[in-house]
């Protein structure tokens, strides 16, 4: 069926409102250029200044009258070692890391300072520090804090000397932890024979002593640790310094400002889009479905059926981690920790919540290129497929890999663990030959995305405007600046993963830091967000929902806003991991910035529900379109108001390796880029099979039970467990947070398996997105009494108003 559409008389004047869009992507993009040099400008300074400030690894640890406690190679191996177990999926160092075991940084440096304590009151003749009376207390305290806190590094001989209690307390923390990791511990999901050689065991526990070591002692000329005095610990007064609280209070400044200016913004912008809007003539009936998809498009699908798979699969890791947070090493009393212990469940799960969503979006990009383009490219079907098959041997050779380094069949801290393993950096856990694999990939992606959609370029470039055509159904009205914004986003996506290579099997650990937030910050949070901004403005505009001069400008105002907080705020990651206080200054600043664009995204959800109300036949992409309104409600939630609850510096500074991290995480990465991903996949999919009617209950389920899930989970367990935490480390510091004796009190745990509800109704809601992708297999997710779907005109366009 074709239809044709009889042009409005707009009550707008369409060719000024084009010349105003003009001028402002002129302007957007020359903001554009400024922002991205500017911000990267500025990142790669700090690089350059956490280089310098960091902690500096000895040569050599020796003790007072000349014996030797330990070498860098110890502090070195140890650091490979504690990787290949899994590194920040078995407990966190610096904060960053998994949440069940404790901070080993801070940990060790409690246990240090109060066997040092213990050691000196039972010289007064008391049993311990705790049964001094204040008076001696506070001498002692006064004690340790000189000797804790004093530098000994000598630049010279690159040599710290301790005094010799600090060797005894050495000695007993190693003696704990190699107990720990050889008998293991129920209450931190450490299964039994983890590390059971004698040598590993305190090479680890030499890198564990120096992460404390520059979380306690001053940096040179200074008052106040390497790691800005975190972790929380009252013992030896490491609290915020000033500048934290500085900061702080100026990035709530700017939050302020910025969400008044943006709301200014808004209202002066936004009536004359949406009247323009609101005066476009849609189509009659569904223009995609009157397209004939190309080979490499329907080549795609099978993209979107292994996306299904690794989503459920990614739940079912998400529901056993969670559980070991409760039972230990088993799933509902079955002890499974010998086979999948926590560390290789949450590697999966973490690693797989990337895949799955990746796959998503660069599936959308294949369906959207030759639509754009207007040409299918020779051999871009076999590249479609060749690129299926490099990410499936990518996905399942990392997991294999991940796998048998945590469980020790390929030795501990070798190179074989770096290379095939893990490398036990979280998000970037893969090995590095699965990594060159993901990367020669990505370049593919973006060397097929280019060859199929750069036409566009050309024609765009020839005439005023692109025109819809049977070869080309996503060009109508389509500017060249989204097609060109298309593309660096591709290009962004491709080389940005590149930032994973800044990572080597020895990088000091405050560089390997700097690089991994440039993946999981830049990367993951940043352009794939671009990407997917563009393609949904592709994909509305040319449903003729909005007009592509409104999506163009949009679009290219978002990333411009975005990425001028996103780019220098992902240093409020860094804060902690051996910056200086002026990369503090400037993490804090920025990254309240980037929190301002997503405090109006409730008007983006109400401008998706209002497409629904457009023509009868948009109700056919009611749930993808539902998916993305759930994006906008996380993304001011999760990303916004969660993620601001923890970026200033003395929020951060307490909170740091505490759930308050999660609960920004699973509902930023899943209720954003997660529903997305979904949202994505069901609108391509509906292109990619017209057929009959959908029998869409199983996504009705999928969407209400993930999203109500995903708020139980936040608002029943992990945001009270987190402010829980939160209160302990304000206390009595983050050791005690993290500590099985505060976790498994009553109350804890009961708010700990107040998860499961949550849990349960979301994985009910992953598995039944499951079940429909696979019905669409079988056809049992469609209409049994259902006709066919009407197909559209791809040239129902109306060329007045250049919709």
């Amino acid at each position: 069926m074709s239809s044709t559409v009889t042009p409005r008389t707009p009550d707008v004047d369409v060719d000024e409102l084009d010349a105003y869009h003009r001028r402002h992507d002129r302007r957007w993009w020359i903001a554009l250029a400024c922002v991205l040099i500017g911000s990267f400008g500025v990142l790669l300074w700090m690089g350059k200044a956490i280089n310098t400030h960091k902690p500096p690894i000895p040569a050599a640890v020796t003790v007072t009258g000349g014996s030797q406690l330990l070498t860098r190679e110890d502090i070195v191996e140890g650091q490979k070692i504690w990787q290949s177990l899994g590194g920040q999926e078995i407990g966190s160092v610096w904060g960053h890391g998994a949440y069940v075991a404790p901070d080993w940084t801070a940990d060790w440096l409690h246990r240090e300072a109060t066997f040092i304590l213990d050691r000196w009151a039972s010289e007064e003749g008391a049993a311990t520090y705790a049964a001094l009376d204040p008076e001696p207390q506070g001498a002692l305290k006064a004690r340790l804090k000189e000797l804790l806190r004093t530098n000994t590094f000598d630049a010279a001989s690159q040599t710290i000397t301790l005094d010799p209690i600090r060797q005894e307390a050495f000695d007993a923390n190693a003696a704990y932890y190699a107990k720990l990791f050889a008998d293991g511990n129920h209450e931190y999901a450490i299964p039994k024979g983890v590390l059971t050689d004698a040598a590993d065991a305190r090479r680890m526990a030499s890198f564990f002593w120096w992460t404390s070591w520059a979380s306690s002692t001053n940096s040179p000329d200074a008052d106040i640790t390497y790691t800005q005095n975190w972790p929380h610990e009252p013992l030896i007064d490491n609290v915020p310094p000033p500048s934290n609280v500085l900061w702080s209070i100026i990035s709530i400044i700017l939050l302020l400002a910025g969400i008044a200016g943006m709301v200014w913004y808004h209202t002066a912008n936004d009536n004359r889009d949406r009247e323009a809007d609101e005066h476009a003539a849609a189509p009659h009936d569904d223009p995609l479905l009157g397209y004939q998809s190309t080979p490499s498009q329907r080549a795609t699908l099978k993209y979107f059926f292994i996306v299904g798979l690794l989503f459920v699969l990614q739940i079912a890791m998400g529901i056993i981690a969670a559980h070991y947070a409760v039972e230990g090493g088993a799933l509902y009393g079955i002890p499974i920790d010998q086979v999948l212990p926590y560390a290789v469940v949450r590697t999966w799960h973490t690693q797989l919540g990337i895949f799955w969503i990746a796959t998503a979006w660069l599936a959308t990009g294949l369906y959207v290129a030759p639509a754009v383009g207007g040409r299918e490219p020779k051999f871009q079907r076999l590249g479609v497929n060749v690129l299926c098959g490099a990410l499936v041997v990518v996905v399942l050779g990392s997991m294999a890999g991940e796998w048998a380094s945590i469980m020790g069949k390929i030795g501990r801290g070798d190179v074989a663990n770096f290379w095939f393993g893990t490398q036990g950096m979280e998000y970037v856990d893969l090995g590095r030959i699965w990594q060159i694999g993901l990367t020669i990939g990505l370049f593919l992606w973006l060397f097929l995305m280019w060859r199929a959609a750069s036409p566009a370029l050309k024609r765009s470039s020839e005439i005023n405007k692109l025109m819809a055509t049977s070869d080309a159904p996503l060009a109508a009205g389509s500017q060249r600046s989204l097609v060109a914004m298309l593309l660096v986003s591709c290009l962004a996506i491709a080389g940005f993963y590149g930032a994973a290579f800044g990572i080597g099997h020895e990088t000091h650990l405050s560089i390997a830091e700097y690089w991994r937030w440039w993946v999981v910050h830049l990367w993951v949070e940043g352009f794939f967000e671009v990407f997917a901004t563009v393609v949904m403005a592709f994909l509305f505009s040319r449903l003729g929902l909005i007009r592509p001069r409104t999506a163009t400008s949009a679009t290219l105002a978002a990333t411009v806003i975005f990425l001028a907080g996103g780019i220098i705020g992902t240093a409020h990651h860094l804060y902690f991991t051996g910056s200086p206080t002026p990369v503090i200054a400037l993490g804090a600043s920025f990254s309240a910035l980037e929190v301002v664009p997503l405090s109006l995204m409730g008007f983006e959800a109400f401008r998706h529900l209002r497409l629904l109300k457009v023509r009868k036949w948009v109700a056919g992409y009611k749930w993808a379109i539902y998916f993305f309104v759930s994006v906008a409600f996380w993304n001011m939630l999760g990303a916004g108001v969660f993620g601001f609850l923890i970026n200033p510096p003395i929020s951060l500074f307490y909170v740091q390796g505490l759930n308050l991290t999660p609960l920004h995480g699973h509902t930023a990465l899943f209720g954003v880029y997660g529903m997305l991903g979904i949202g994505l996949m069901l609108f391509c999919v509906r292109s990619l099979m017209p057929g009959r009617e959908w029998n869409d209950k199983p996504i009705a389920i999928g969407f209400w039970c993930m999203n109500i899930g995903l708020f139980l989970m936040a608002f029943m367990s992990l945001l009270p467990v987190g402010l829980g935490q939160a209160w302990a480390s304000i206390n009595e510091g983050l050791w005690y947070a993290r500590s099985s004796e505060f976790l498994s009190g009553d109350t804890m745990t009961l708010l700990v398996w107040l998860r499961v509800p949550g849990d349960t109704i979301f994985g009910i809601g992953a598995l039944a997105i499951g079940v429909f992708m696979v019905g669409l297999l079988t056809g049992w997710s469609l209409k049994k009494d259902g006709g066919a779907v009407e197909q559209g005109s791809v040239t129902a366009v109306d060329e007045s108003v250049d919709a």
